[in-house]
């Protein structure tokens, strides 16, 4: 058999989709358990300061507890699985957005969904895995999302352009034009993403909690200084958000062009 992935053993930790999250006996009424997101810009080492982040946060919790588990790539297969989605659809979900003309053409021949219709989607398992908790979603607005969880912790990780370039190229092992390349457009897609459905810059440093630059800060260390803030913060194992206002709903603003 199979070893579980992660992703696995964390949707069989929780009981994902089998009762209402209330009722879980490991979820008690009014307790939530943390959530991180992490918002970043190319080649800033996310999936690395992640990992790290993770199992700093995992040997801290008492035993029986979920397993701290990062949602990026997963983070999809999550959404099409949630809401009875094709396979195939994972193509049209990149962290960016196609042309107006397109998307409305695609929609009308039953090609796919609209985007709107798939982030607002995405947007729906990002709540359900924050009301969930012990989990750090990286990208997707998954900060906005969670503006108004005061369980929710929101990073932000940057860098110089020439060092993410640098890790781009190795990491991918792309040629230094093509890692340039690779990073600009990244950069720009995630920056499209979020003022398109969420009308925010995501260069904002008010939407977070803090700001890392892994030009200066290594990648471990980074992880270390998130989980010791996450660990200070005062909501982070607090009473939930029952009486706060409800969690961000997307929806496309018009930017006057399609791409």
């Amino acid at each position: 058999m199979k070893p579980a992935t992660a992703l696995e053993r964390y949707l069989e930790s929780v009981k994902y989709g089998s009762r209402p999250l209330r009722e879980s006996p490991s979820h008690p009424p009014g307790v939530h358990r943390r959530v991180i997101t992490i918002s970043r810009q190319a080649g800033s080492g996310a999936h690395v300061v992640a990992d790290e982040l993770v199992a700093r946060l995992q040997a801290g919790e008492r035993p029986g507890s979920p397993p701290w588990t990062v949602f990026d790539r997963d983070l999809v297969d999550r959404v099409l699985e949630d809401h009875d989605l094709p396979a195939r659809l994972a193509e049209f979900m990149p962290e960016d957005r196609v042309s107006g003309i397109a998307d409305s053409v695609d929609e009308l021949f039953g090609v796919r969904p609209s985007s709107s219709t798939l982030v607002r989607k995405t947007a729906d398992t990002i709540l359900r895995l924050a009301e969930l908790g012990n989990v750090v979603l990286i990208g997707r607005g998954a900060n906005i999302i969670t503006r108004k969880l005061d369980y929710a912790f929101h990073v932000r990780l940057v860098g110089s352009l020439e060092r993410r370039i640098r890790y781009v190229q190795g990491y991918l092992d792309l040629s230094p034009q093509a890692a340039a390349h690779h990073v600009r457009e990244e950069d720009l897609g995630r920056k499209r993403y979020v003022k398109k459905y969420y009308g925010k810059d995501i260069d904002d440093p008010l939407l977070y909690h803090l700001v890392v630059n892994t030009d200066l800060v290594p990648y471990v260390e980074a992880g270390r200084i998130i989980a010791q803030a996450v660990s200070a913060h005062p909501y982070a194992s607090g009473p939930g958000a029952d009486g706060a206002e409800p969690a961000w709903v997307p929806g496309p603003v018009s930017d006057g062009g399609t791409r």
